[in-house]
């Protein structure tokens, strides 16, 4: 888990839960992690004895300064007699993470204090080939390979320094030698290395001694030899100074009423904000989660961008006022978007093709397969019609309506099982089973017709009319097939095996939501109202902590039988949602009201949310920070606004 990342759309450096650096991310977020989430180690000597403050005897406070991308770390060490406050950030506009360090002394007596600051890099995701050494022109340690640099120097400058080999044979690192509270310099070392550096501090009886470290990450020598110069000229201090008013000023921009909300709602609402964007790359790939340990379990991760995620990011983006971030992300779909009209499963954040496991080929069909999840297409389209909504940037959406939003729309429309008036088979957004699903065919109604909005928009109302039209046979085609009198609910999906036949999928699964959020279906219509109710009733996760399960009987990564499955954030905010666009009167609004508590409640310390959560303790399961549960929040809340505002108006 990672409990505070901090980054700038460049550089995303990430913490786990007891405050080891285990992720740096360059020049991408999402893509190159230079650690391998092997820890960076953080310890102290004093007065003859050592901890690293990973160890049980240290208690530590994890958050941040308020409305700040700057984290604010107390760890304490009563049996060592120290405190050590740490302010992390990554620059605004520079590819510089840099830490503030108090140590404090808590006993009567002067105390002789040693700090050792350890570097486990893995250049370009292997250990193989990596060099560092002692930088005479910089007086700083450097680390490299090709065209990856990282730079560490510290003010005042470190005592002592040395380099060595890791994970090889016997030698697990220079981290060992720290822990005699002395290093044994070594200048240079190349293939799979690691470094140390270490200051020395005499602290006077309950006093304490600051000092600042940075990492530059640049392409050459001379790109971080810069960097290096330019945090030593502008002093350390003021540059953590100015990016934390950069973030404050950054997600308060926005003069946003937030009525009855309370202060925690408010507060995570801003973090949520600020999470988001750490996980946004510059180039305009929205990552769904940058946590290292996934891969442990999964030989993979979650450092890549789906469409789908990436699409709900940027309409809560657009929602809360950042159209600037939304564009960049809209431009990268146009880029990535398959000729014929779809996005495949997944892509890195340069915009390559990521892996996947959709097929190409059915084995047993002897066929060609479209290896696709449709809600990925009808969404982007989707989300582009809300961001014009919002912001009216005609020039901009004109650039993509052909290469982008006719060509998704095309496809969709040709994308069509004649029969039942509904789309083909594709994978679903959970990724796990392939149909006809019904979250999938609202996503296409709603693609659709936002996509005969743009036609009508530029003066092509007979390819807005063929868009309308298709769009109205889907409504019809999930009315007769994907809704069952019997049941009185939606189905989730028609399940196909490879031929004509197919059975329903009866599972009641949050992602019927979408049946109604993106406009097939009435929030009021009575199939809607069933389905919803079904919803609560079977996935409301009867334990103390509560919450809506994905679906019935969720298998990923559950943990206990006693629950139909972990809660997850998304789906719990989906039946705030609900609960918000049926609402008639403020009252009405209190079970919505509940939902944005309880997920507040549920954050992590420093506001991160997870993907999921242990129905029995609430712990974190899964990535963390999971976007797409910051986004849903940062939506929800905002919908919440919008009624009670349009409530309020109507009361009038």
């Amino acid at each position: 888990m990672r409990d505070i990342p901090v980054g700038n759309g460049s550089l995303l450096v990430n913490f786990d839960e007891k405050y080891q650096i285990r992720d740096v991310y360059f020049p991408h977020v999402g893509q190159e992690n230079h650690t391998e989430g092997f820890p960076f180690r953080f310890g102290v000597w004093a007065d003859g004895e050592f901890s690293w403050i990973y160890n049980d005897d240290w208690k530590r406070d994890l958050s941040y300064l308020p409305e700040t991308l700057v984290t604010n770390v107390v760890l304490t060490n009563e049996k060592l007699g120290l405190q050590i406050v740490s302010n992390d950030t990554v620059a605004s506009h520079e590819n510089v993470f840099l830490r503030r360090v108090r140590i404090k002394n808590t006993l009567d007596a002067e105390r002789d204090a040693r700090v050792f600051l350890h570097h486990d890099f893995r250049i370009s995701e292997n250990k193989i080939g990596d060099t560092a050494f002692y930088d005479p022109e910089n007086f700083a340690l450097l680390h490299y390979k090709k065209d990856r640099y990282f730079l560490i120097n510290t003010e005042p400058h470190f005592d002592a320094f040395t380099t060595g080999r890791k994970d090889f044979r016997d030698q697990e690192g220079t981290w060992r030698d720290a822990e005699d509270g002395a290093l044994a310099a070594a200048a240079i070392t190349e293939g799979s290395v690691d470094s140390t550096v270490q200051l020395n501090f005499k602290i006077e009886p309950h006093g304490s001694r600051e000092f600042f470290y940075w990492i530059a990450a640049g392409k050459s020598h001379a790109e971080v030899s810069e960097l290096n110069t330019l945090v030593k000229t502008r002093k350390p201090e003021l540059y953590l100074k100015y990016t934390q008013n950069y973030w404050r000023a950054w997600v308060n921009k926005n003069d946003t009423d937030f009525a009855d909300l309370s202060p925690e709602i408010i507060e995570l609402y801003k973090r949520s904000l600020l999470i988001i964007r750490t996980q946004i790359d510059n180039d305009g790939a929205i990552l769904a989660a940058n946590d290292w340990d996934v891969t442990a379990r999964a030989t993979d991760h979650y450092s890549y961008l789906w469409t789908r995620d990436g699409a709900l990011v940027a309409y809560a983006l657009d929602l809360a006022g950042y159209p600037f971030l939304t564009r960049k992300f809209f431009e990268f779909c146009e880029k990535i978007v398959h000729r014929d009209g779809y996005f495949l499963q997944k892509y890195n954040a340069d915009g390559t093709v990521a892996s996947g496991w959709h097929a190409s080929w059915d084995v047993w069909g002897k066929q060609q397969l479209v290896p696709i999840q449709e809600d990925e297409t009808g969404l982007v389209v989707w989300a582009l019609w809300e961001h014009y909504n919002n912001n009216r940037d005609i020039e901009f959406v004109r650039r993509l309506y052909r290469p982008l939003i006719v060509r998704c729309a095309d496809f969709m429309t040709g994308f069509r099982r004649e029969t039942m008036d509904l789309p083909k088979p594709s994978w679903n957004l959970w990724e796990d089973r392939r149909g006809i699903h019904t979250f999938t065919c609202a996503t296409v109604v709603g693609g659709l017709r936002a996509a005969a909005k743009f036609a009508a928009l530029f003066g092509e109302d007979e390819r807005a009319e063929a868009y309308n039209k298709t769009a109205d046979e889907f409504v019809c085609g999930m009315r007769e097939h994907l809704y069952s009198e019997r049941l009185g609910r939606f189905l989730r999906a028609l399940e196909f095996h490879g031929d004509e036949h197919f059975e329903a999928d009866a599972t009641i699964d949050a992602s019927l939501f979408g049946a109604f959020y993106f406009g097939a279906f009435s929030v009021k219509d009575e199939m809607i109202v069933k389905t919803m109710r079904a919803i609560e009733e079977k996935l409301w996760v009867k334990t103390e902590i509560g919450g809506v399960a994905r679906f019935e009987n969720d298998g990923y990564m559950r943990v206990s039988d006693a629950a139909t499955g972990n809660a997850w954030f998304i789906c719990t905010l989906w039946l705030a949602d609900y609960r918000i666009a049926v609402a008639e009167s403020k009252e009405d609004l209190r079970g919505a009201l509940e939902i944005l508590e309880w997920t507040a409640k549920n954050a992590l310390p420093s506001g991160v949310l997870a993907e999921q959560l242990h129905p029995a303790t609430g712990e974190p399961v899964s990535v963390s920070p999971l976007t797409w549960s910051h986004s849903t929040f940062v939506a929800t809340v905002l919908n919440y606004l919008r009624k009670l505002a349009e409530i309020g108006a109507n009361e009038e």
